[in-house]
């Protein structure tokens, strides 16, 4: 207690030095905090699954520039065509993709009328073949039958009579039971019946950022229109042989439309996710950064301390103390400001995550990512210090009777 009596009246001595390294320690920790939770929370949206075979899937866009085009047979065909084309799975005529950030989405209600409630879901179009394409986890329901589908033009309004929903939309409309969608009557267009005839586990929309991402639906419905996706599964392995070879195949098939943009899921999730990739790196440098300058501004608080009671440190040798007291006493003395650094990154820590959730809607930041935070600046500090406490610990107790 003696000695910490000492340390403590040392530095009210040079206060101004402690407190702004306790400043930079606490700055440290703030930005430490809130980097780390951000980093957490975007490689957790990444890491979602989307609910579909990423890694055996592709697809292309097919652009119709002929006047004329027939799509009513011109779409079968070509279907029909890919299914049978040996190493390909399935086939689906489809007007969006998972993450692609280009989509559709609906309005569902669960009673008629203009003033009722409703929630968004994001909308898939396509057939009876898109379970199995998308290779989708059917956990309640049956899936679509051919006669289910609807061809339509593009502008048309007409709808048909069922739908599939993910697990997340049915506990959206259902969230005491989700199960309980299953058989149920939505409506859009404020009076339009659709029935849930069934239930995938997981199947995400085409906008990651979307907080509501897994909140979709299946609609029974091939809507024809000059610019058109095909969505293609391939057996274990064979994706990246036959994506040129669909490409040539449906080139060759019909001399009226371009095909373009063949796509992989994966190529798609990783283009979806870039943004986030480069800030998680901007972040986790700002983070190295600020724990280098930290560091090395201990380590340079340290040396000066040392520097400037080279004399004193020589008396106490003199007098008996070991080179382990002299090393304690500065790494107590460190301690007792990284404490206080602490204590206000702490507070800064939360203050920052509150404003981060209150401008951004992101979620509360733990307190034991804070508890990690403060125990890992406090080892940085105690590292700091290391070299610079052995230093003092190594003088010479004839340096006192030298130092004039």
């Amino acid at each position: 207690m003696l000695e910490l009596g000492l340390i403590v009246r040392a530095l009210l001595r040079h206060k101004m030095a402690a407190l702004i390294i306790a400043l930079q320690i606490a700055l440290t920790l703030t930005v430490l905090v809130n980097a780390v939770f951000m980093i957490q929370d975007r490689q957790a949206s990444m890491q979602r699954d989307t609910g579909v075979n990423e890694t055996d899937t592709f697809y292309l866009t097919s652009r119709v520039f002929a006047p004329g085009y027939h799509y009513h047979s011109e779409i079968p065909k070509d279907l029909d065509l890919l299914r049978h084309t040996p190493g390909i799975i399935d086939a689906v005529y489809i007007n969006s993709v998972p993450l692609s950030g280009y989509g559709s989405y609906q309005r569902l209600q669960l009673q008629p009328g203009k003033d009722q409630d409703s929630l968004l879901a994001g909308n898939y179009l396509s057939d009876d073949h898109v379970i199995n394409t998308l290779e989708l986890e059917l956990i309640a329901g049956k899936n679509f039958q051919p006669e289910d589908v609807l061809i339509r033009d593009i502008s048309s309004a007409k709808m048909p009579a069922n739908i599939i929903v993910s697990r997340a939309m049915a506990a959206q409309l259902y969230p005491e039971n989700w199960q309980q969608a299953l058989g149920s009557t939505v409506y859009v267009d404020e009076n339009v019946p659709l029935k849930i005839t069934g239930i995938v586990k997981t199947l995400q929309g085409a906008w990651h950022f979307w907080d509501q991402v897994e909140t979709t639906i299946i609609t029974p419905v091939i809507s024809l229109s000059d610019s058109g996706i095909y969505l293609i599964r391939t057996e274990p392995g064979r994706r990246d042989e036959l994506m040129p070879k669909v490409e040539a195949l449906l080139a060759h098939s019909n001399k009226n439309r371009i095909i373009r943009s063949v796509t992989t899921l994966q190529d798609t999730r990783d283009e979806s996710y870039r943004e986030h990739n480069a800030t998680n790196k901007i972040l986790l440098l700002v983070v190295l950064t600020l724990v280098l300058v930290t560091a090395f501004g201990i380590v340079g608080l340290a040396t000066f301390g040392i520097n400037r009671r080279t004399r004193q440190i020589g008396t106490r040798r003199a007098l008996g103390a070991t080179k382990g007291q002299i090393m304690r006493y500065f790494m107590v003395e460190n301690s007792l400001i990284t404490l206080l650094g602490i204590i206000l990154g702490a507070i800064g820590a939360v203050a920052l995550n509150i404003y981060l959730v209150e401008t951004f809607a992101m979620t509360p930041v733990t307190p034991d990512l804070v508890l990690y935070g403060a125990i890992s600046v406090f080892l940085l500090g105690q590292l700091a210090v290391l070299y610079p406490a052995r230093k003092a610990a190594l003088i010479s107790p004839a340096t006192a009777t030298r130092m004039v």
